[in-house]
């Protein structure tokens, strides 16, 4: 029964990445040297906002927005099952998340070039190491076409 993994048969379960013997030590120096990467360059972003354009107006046009949000609770207050309500209320606060991240600025704050090659090379060679970790580990096994 311990052979069909219905049972451990009192070992304890071990840590295969991948369903693989070993890499197991791989896997997770992979894993934590992508999240220090990651996180480096995240610390190293500046978001902002900008003047709230939607639809490529000239002009401020958040309260053009408001205006499906504003009609659907307006119908949600006069009759809560308003199939017309419910829409208009969701579609317009959809409408205001997709202007907010429209409007936002991204950027890239400097870095020195040994920051960022250590930044980016983290997350190269973390992910090197983590994809390594699901390859089976084990004895060489030598074919004839080696010429061994």
């Amino acid at each position: 029964m311990s052979e069909s993994g219905a049972s451990f048969g009192g070992k304890r379960a071990k840590f295969q990445p991948g369903g693989t013997s070993g890499g197991a030590g791989e896997f997770l120096v992979g894993l934590a040297m992508t999240a220090v990467g990651i996180y480096m360059v995240f610390d190293h972003v500046t978001v902002h906002t900008s003047y709230w354009h939607f639809f490529g107006s000239a002009r401020g046009s958040f309260g053009a927005t408001l205006i499906p949000l504003l009609a659907g609770i307006g119908l949600l207050s006069f009759n809560g099952r308003s199939i017309l309500g419910w829409v208009l209320a969701v579609a317009g606060v959809f409408l205001i998340l997709a202007g907010i991240l429209m409007n936002l600025d991204v950027y890239f704050r400097p870095a020195s070039l040994w920051t960022t090659i250590v930044m980016f090379g983290l997350i190269a060679c973390g992910l090197g190491l983590f994809a390594r970790a699901l390859r089976p580990h084990g004895a060489a096994v030598v074919s004839p076409s080696d010429g061994v």
